[in-house]
């Protein structure tokens, strides 16, 4: 049985990731291992920065995975709407990443390598892409955990843990990217979720925290409606992290269709009756989302 851990904290993000994590065994997942934490840095600007990870997120990340003695801590980073280190130190990540003693790395900068991609075996087609071109520096990380909002998305419907890493470590700066002078053909988006289900096999997530502070409902993957709502999602099944952020924003697995593809890659649950919930429960969560979004607790 999956475990997927919910907890809320209005007032410190921090606070709420400390009680997630303490529920998770992270020991094994850290301790001399190389670690990266993907945060979610697609685009921000002087005016907005509320489609990103917040810096007291990111810290509050790091200052526990630091407790259990990575090797090496990166905080790896591929924006793919701008910059990645203007995405970083717009929104103070590069002060936290500086101050908390870890190590920036951008991965949509060169050299690149093709790693090939795997499909469902019952598709009648391989998928929208065959192969992608990553940094390589990618594929050396012995831990990856993806630190994602709690939002939605105008294409993949939602935009947490699969998409988050799935949409990021394809090289911008070989595929198109604002630095770019070239742009090399692609087909993410000819079937954006097919794509993240396999990319989700090919760099699988040890470990998914999603945070709602704040939260994207509207529109999105930016320029939604958002709102703070202290709620942080963590578990080592990504997938299960992936479907009680889905409902929380409103929408079953099923209709997630990356989520049913990931399923029967079998990279996790999505079946919520066979998801333990230590702290609180999803009806708890969802009646606190769904208070700060719409004014009405709602039920699942």
């Amino acid at each position: 049985m999956a475990t997927v851990v919910i907890t809320q904290n209005r007032e410190d993000i921090g606070h709420a990731i400390e009680e997630a994590l303490g529920h998770l065994d992270l020991a094994p997942l850290v301790r001399g291992r190389l670690v990266a934490v993907k945060p979610n840095e697609t685009k921000a600007t002087p005016e907005d920065q509320t489609g990103v990870t917040q810096a007291d997120t990111l810290r509050g990340v790091l200052r526990y995975v630091k407790r259990f003695e990575p090797r090496d801590l990166v905080v790896s980073g591929g924006a793919g709407a701008a910059e990645t280190d203007e995405v970083f130190r717009l929104t103070g990540m590069m002060d936290v990443v500086e101050e908390e003693g870890a190590t920036f790395f951008d991965h949509n900068r060169p050299p690149f390598e093709k790693v090939t991609l795997e499909y469902a075996p019952e598709d009648d087609v391989a998928g929208p892409q065959q192969s992608v071109m990553v940094n390589p520096r990618v594929l050396e990380y012995e831990t990856l955990i993806a630190l994602n909002q709690l939002k939605v998305h105008s294409t993949a419907t939602v935009t947490l843990a699969l998409k988050n890493i799935a949409m990021s470590f394809p090289a911008a700066d070989y595929y198109g990217h604002p630095r770019s002078r070239e742009y090399h053909k692609h087909e993410f988006f000819a079937d954006m979720h097919s794509f993240i289900a396999a990319m989700a096999k090919r760099f699988p997530i040890d470990l998914a925290i999603t945070v709602g502070h704040p939260a994207m409902i509207g529109a999105g993957p930016l320029g939604g409606y958002t709102f703070e709502t202290g709620l942080v999602i963590a578990s080592t099944d990504p997938v299960a992290a992936d479907t009680v952020g889905a409902r929380l924003l409103g929408f079953n697995a099923q209709a997630v269709r990356h989520l049913w593809e990931a399923e029967r890659l079998g990279l996790g649950e999505t079946d919520v009756r066979e998801i333990e919930f230590p702290a609180m429960s999803l009806q708890e969560a969802t009646a606190a989302f769904t208070e700060l979004a719409y004014g009405k607790r709602l039920k699942t």
